[in-house]
């Protein structure tokens, strides 16, 4: 049978078994002593984000979703459910994570904006997923098809279970996990839901043996366990969370796998960030989960070791990790490479994820500033701005010699044979909203800048917040705070590292000179005093209805070195302005390779409407006649394949 005969038929009987319950009260992120407003009870209305999201909408997700029809996602479902006869399609053994992690951002979507046609069409893809799932919860489309014949010639063939360290069967299972979640608290619905709890129990029948020491190959599984215990309350889940987490790196265990899938040692052993990036911070993230979860000391000391040992020692400019092409992989330290660099997309969202965590883990704002350096610069440089072309890695330079995109290629592509990151891209960008604010019972933290409005329940009093700004090309932001009635609470204000003369926490990166620039912050129009806790402006006061808070934060042209270690940036500099990374690029100056900057070049910078949906450039001159246009990394590649810098050699 056809699948375009299918799916209305499927539809039909779908919509009478899916009733919608009463949203739960279940927490959508693990139980941290600071929580997370989650992204739906945030309304943006800035230019800068919402018009990505809504890309991301009507441009992302369709275009991926008619991708997974055209190379044969879907169709692995009916055909695993024997409704269709062939062959595996793809070249993946992770292709069906593709399916699952558009319906998430899909989900997300439907949460902020009612969409019927795109609700009808995810259930209809659920429906797909349901076929393929053999009757003991089992779901990995090419194993279920042919377990002799594998997609991808490193992925051995063999039954359920066997090759775990390549097969992919607990990441698939992980993002099911994940996006089932996102689809329940999105819609109630418990379609999705049912499948992946189906899915899980059977890993807990088969892992959470005494004597099944196995543990994934590629990691995400963890954290979509915990997304659903903290729905079902299920302990097991949890327990199961934590069982492959313990038991990774156990040499009197089992046989490891080494740094490259960070089973060289137990994980609260572990100091250094190796191996695959994107498994990695998908790790740490689990990690921190459990950490928080079970306030774990031992779990808590291993993520801040590894936390420091990225941040100092092996992060991008941009917020990217992940150095070399070789296995998507972290270097040694120091080692960040520009023309060569690798920085999977991937791996910067996965970095977003980690961050937020430690952030929600220990209250310091040195966590956002990572995350919001990868979100304004390594993140979204991944998606054209069209949204329907991408990079798979984002170098910080192109010669238009070195082929740095996957397949090959030195412009932005429509997908990938491995195509992670476009359907990454797809589940990350509408949840944004849910970084901007988090709170205590008695603190209220604004964490990102951005134009929006949500409300909040502070000492029992309910209190509407509402942000004005033209961020991050405007550092002025406009804060109303109307409680219900008379509340007393902190409000805290991250101050942002950027506008303390420190790039990122640690010596990575530094700012040339210091900035003369202060923040500073009025509440109804009289200056206040700013007292830092922890990265944060803390006011704390009885705040009444109408109050409102007035904060700004310099935007200066900085000038950025790396740290000496970093071989490739001695002698060069790059330039930032607020948290964006910027770049020069061949679209915009004749001979991008002569270009450089000197203590006597001035910068200024002004908005172009018109250019790149609206960006602010920065133009550069001295008196020897040196002039050059740069734009915001994250808009690059998107007039076609260019020479491009960030770092330029200093005079």
């Amino acid at each position: 049978m056809k699948r375009q005969n299918l799916i209305p038929i499927l539809l039909a009987g779908l919509f009478f078994s899916c009733a919608q319950p009463k949203t739960d009260e279940s927490a959508t992120t693990a139980d941290y002593r600071i929580k997370g407003v989650p992204f739906n009870e945030v309304h943006l209305s800035d230019q800068f984000w919402s018009s990505k999201i809504e890309t991301n909408r009507t441009a992302t997700i369709p275009a991926s979703f008619a991708k997974c029809e055209e190379m044969g996602r879907m169709d692995n479902f009916l055909i695993a459910g024997g409704m269709m006869e062939g062959t595996t399609k793809g070249e993946m053994p992770f292709d069906d994570t593709d399916v699952y992690k558009i319906i998430e951002g899909a989900a997300y979507s439907l949460t902020t904006t009612p969409d019927p046609v795109l609700d009808a069409y995810v259930d209809s893809v659920i429906a797909l997923i349901a076929i393929g799932q053999e009757e003991d919860g089992y779901l990995t489309t090419w194993k279920t098809i042919d377990p002799t014949q594998s997609p991808a010639s490193w992925c051995p063939p063999g039954d359920r279970w066997e090759g775990l360290a390549s097969s992919h069967e607990l990441y698939n299972s992980g993002h099911l996990f994940e996006a089932a979640a996102a689809h329940y608290h999105a819609t109630g619905k418990t379609n999705l839901l049912d499948i992946a709890t189906k899915n899980a129990d059977l890993l807990v029948s088969v892992f959470g043996k005494e004597d099944n020491n196995q543990v994934p190959g590629h990691q995400i599984v963890e954290t979509g366990l915990i997304k659903l215990y903290l729905i079902t309350r299920k302990q097991a889940y949890l327990d199961l969370a934590r069982h492959f987490l313990d038991i990774r790196g156990e040499s009197t265990k089992r046989e490891l796998w080494g740094p490259y899938n960070q089973d060289h040692l137990p994980v609260t052993q572990q100091e250094e960030a190796v191996g695959h990036a994107v498994r990695a911070a998908y790790m740490y993230a689990g990690m921190t989960d459990i950490a928080a979860l079970y306030n774990d000391s031992a779990y808590k000391n291993a993520v801040d070791k590894i936390w420091e040992n990225v941040v100092f020692k092996k992060l991008y400019l941009t917020g990217g990790i992940g150095s070399r092409h070789d296995g998507e992989a972290f270097g040694e330290n120091y080692e960040l490479p520009n023309l060569t660099a690798y920085n999977e997309t991937c791996a910067a969202i996965a970095n977003v994820y980690w961050n937020y965590r430690m952030f929600l883990l220990h209250g310091d704002s040195k966590y956002i500033d990572v995350l919001e350096r990868s979100l304004y610069n390594g993140v979204i440089s991944g998606v054209a701005l069209d949204g329907t072309s991408f990079f798979y890695p984002n170098p910080l330079e192109c010669d238009m010699h070195y082929h740095f995109n996957s397949g090959g290629s030195l412009t932005r592509e429509p997908w990938f044979d491995c195509s992670c990151c476009p359907s990454n891209l797809c589940r990350f960008m509408p949840s944004v909203p849910g970084y901007i604010y988090a709170q205590t019972d008695e603190k209220v933290y604004v964490n990102l800048f951005i134009q929006s409005a949500t409300n909040l329940k502070v000492t029992g009093t309910s209190v509407a917040l509402a942000q004005q700004t033209a961020y991050p090309w405007n550092g002025d932001v406009k804060i109303d705070v109307s409680p219900e009635r008379e509340a007393a609470f902190a409000l805290h204000l991250r101050i942002p590292g950027w506008a303390q003369n420190q790039p990122v926490p640690g010596n990575l990166y530094r700012y040339e000179g210091e900035t003369s620039s202060p923040v500073t912050i009025k509440v109804n129009g009289e200056a206040v005093d700013v007292v830092n806790e922890n990265g944060y402006a803390v006011l704390n006061r009885s705040w009444k209805k109408g109050d409102v808070v007035e904060y700004s934060l310099p935007m200066e042209i900085r000038k950025v070195k790396a740290n000496e270690l970093v071989e490739e940036n001695r002698g060069k500099v790059a330039i930032e302005r607020g948290p964006v990374v910027y770049c020069v690029e061949g679209a915009d100056n004749a001979d991008v390779d002569q270009l450089s900057i000197s203590s006597e070049t001035s910068f200024a910078a002004s908005y172009r409407p018109e250019l790149l949906s609206g960006v602010e450039v920065i133009s550069a001159s001295n008196s020897s006649g040196d002039a050059f246009t740069a734009i915001p990394y994250y808009v690059w590649n998107n007039r076609g394949a260019n020479k491009m810098k960030v770092w330029l050699p200093e005079k």
